[in-house]
């Protein structure tokens, strides 16, 4: 592609054009949210753990690279391997597109690696332990590399005062196809000796359907998305994992002048760290310790995806009442209501699960939305893109220590119920440090305007 001798552009030059844009961008949340919540939080962690199992010594563990690891554990290790794959990876990815302005290919790279390795789980049978850690590696990391540039485009597509309906709608869009591919599942599943198949089979093919899934949908964005070469400093355009960590560090370093900023992303990646492990973690748990089959979780994390949307704009609602922050606050203190009754919740009782799974969604997508909201108003203005940048590339370079701690709890003390009430630590150290945030203080510090309610 030539360099573009016209006036660079950062938005879309009309309305119209930025609607196009905007439904292509829905359509990539579309895409990719069913490995997300079909692979990751339902399929994948039960079944590996199954095959590892199968393949587990006489005392249940395996051994990859000779290193002893509980087989219950694999899951966890292999989530956490993933995402420091992606944060070593994601600040080149970031370099070379901020440098040539081509965001698109390298959105298209990392998305249709994610989706051919899910699509290779088809192939995780047996004893194939290594090949679906391998697999889940790929597709977790490419996921992560995939959504920086994802979300990178927001700004461009939209305008300040639209960014907080179009990244709702692409939200709701996500939920949506989670929801409707979790149906497609829960029918192929439950129904899997009518349609000739074995339990194994019917789960690598909703695993493998994802993939499919993924990689069709993102055709959408592909084509309706453009990309924009942007003014950079000094007129190079050559990106290099050296350029990108100075980028990132150049940024942390800015964010040094806006202390109150950086304490609130400080404690958001605390708690969010909290979050994403009970998601991933959900089905782990409620296969192995509470006995419960897979129809019970995959009915679970369905209503979890639709009663996340409702969860959402019922907090919406609350933080125009009571403020973001406050609201917030209170999701967390349930977050840590749920880890406890989890730690209690009795075997092989589906209707407790799905109580709980129930209070899941009514936190979930509200505490997420809000927490990108009021971060927003932290962000100095005309420094948008830089630092959302930074807080998906911290997001993810924290969100490790999650899974490495149920696994690790796991590993000491073979106890899955042990291991999830570990995880209350994240809940508990981000309401004290988001509770110490003088968020109305920040916003004014940061230049913004002062909102009713914060």
């Amino acid at each position: 592609m030539t360099a573009d001798t016209t006036e660079p552009e950062e938005y879309a030059t009309g309305p119209a054009e930025r609607r196009r844009e905007q439904r292509g961008w829905y359509f990539y949340d579309f895409a990719c949210s069913v490995y997300s919540t079909s692979v990751v939080t339902v399929f994948l962690g039960p079944y590996l753990t199954s095959v590892a199992r199968a393949a587990s010594d006489a005392e249940g563990f395996v051994h990859p690279l000779g290193i002893p690891v509980r087989a219950g554990s694999l899951f966890a290790y292999a989530v956490s391997a993933s995402i420091i794959v992606a944060v070593l990876v994601m600040p080149l990815v970031g370099a070379v597109a901020d440098r040539t302005g081509r965001k698109k290919p390298l959105l298209a790279a990392a998305a249709y690696l994610g989706a051919a390795a899910t699509a290779g789980m088809f192939f995780l049978a047996g004893e194939r332990y290594l090949l679906g850690t391998f697999l889940l590696i790929v597709a977790n990391a490419s996921l992560a590399v995939s959504m920086v540039l994802y979300n990178a485009y927001l700004p461009q597509i939209a305008e300040p005062d639209e960014r907080d309906a179009v990244s709702s709608r692409g939200w709701a869009f996500g939920y949506t196809s989670g929801a409707l591919v979790l149906v497609l599942n829960l029918v192929l599943y439950s129904g899997h000796d009518s349609f000739g198949l074995t339990e194994g089979e019917a789960i690598r093919i909703c695993l493998a359907s994802a993939g499919l899934w993924w990689g069709a949908f993102t055709i959408i964005p592909l084509r309706r998305l453009r990309d924009r070469h942007l003014p950079v400093d000094g007129g190079e355009r050559t990106g290099s994992a050296g350029s990108g960590w100075r980028q990132l560090r150049a940024t942390l370093k800015d964010m040094r002048r806006h202390p109150l900023t950086l304490s609130f992303l400080l404690a958001y990646l605390v708690y969010n760290d909290g979050v994403q492990t009970v998601i991933s973690q959900a089905s782990v748990f409620g296969s192995e310790e509470l006995g419960l089959d897979q129809t019970t979780l995959i009915t679970a994390v369905l209503l979890v995806q639709v009663l996340a949307v409702v969860g959402a704009l019922g907090m919406g609602r609350l933080a125009r009442t009571h403020g973001a922050k406050r609201t917030i606050l209170g999701s967390l203190a349930v977050w840590t209501l749920i880890l406890v009754a989890g730690y209690f919740l009795p075997a092989d009782a589906p209707a407790f699960f799905f109580c709980l799974a129930a209070a899941i969604g009514l936190v979930l997508g509200g505490s997420q939305a809000l927490s990108r909201s009021l971060f927003s108003h932290l962000v100095p203005r005309g420094k948008e893109a830089e630092y959302f940048s930074a807080y998906e590339m911290s997001d993810r370079g924290l969100s490790w220590l999650g899974p490495l701690v149920f696994g690790l709890a796991y590993q000491l003390t073979g106890s899955y119920r042990d291991a999830i009430i570990s995880l209350v630590i994240f809940f508990v150290v981000g309401f004290a440090l988001l509770a110490r945030v003088p968020v109305r203080r920040a916003v004014e510090e940061a230049g913004n305007p002062l909102p009713e309610r914060i």
